[in-house]
């Protein structure tokens, strides 16, 4: 599987909902990553998110820890994907320093297999990102 950044995603949301996120992500400092997971083949798949999963500042040392994960299970829960789907999953995690220009997504899953990274995310002004999964 590969991941790659969405540069203008065509996703409708509720403006309230939208304006509410906003102002919730501008008080408290977090990151947003939203993805879109498509499973393109004749075979259930399934998806888990490590609650080891962090976001590393390619500037400093810092560590952004996964606070929230929303439409995903957590290690050790599968969940099921189905054939030809798409899945929408959004992970939240604790601010970056304003000093960060870019940083790296990584789960970290203890040596097993499949784990997600995007390196060298460049950061915009929102902190709000959208990531595919192809």
């Amino acid at each position: 599987m590969s991941t790659s950044i969405i540069t203008k995603p065509k996703i409708e949301i509720a403006t309230e909902l939208l304006n509410e996120i906003k102002s919730q992500i501008h008080e408290q400092g977090q990151v947003v990553l939203h993805f879109i997971l498509r499973n393109s083949s004749n075979f259930e798949s399934a998806i888990r998110i490590w609650p080891t999963s962090y976001l590393y500042d390619n500037q400093s040392s810092h560590t952004s820890e996964l606070v929230h994960a929303e439409n995903i299970t957590m290690f050790p829960v599968w969940q099921v994907v189905e054939p030809m789907s798409t899945n929408y999953f959004t992970l939240i995690f604790s601010g970056l320093p304003k000093s960060c220009l870019s940083f790296d997504f990584v789960e970290d899953c203890k040596g097993s297999p499949g784990a997600w990274s995007l390196k060298n995310i460049k950061r915009n002004e929102s902190d709000v990102y959208f990531l595919k999964i192809a």
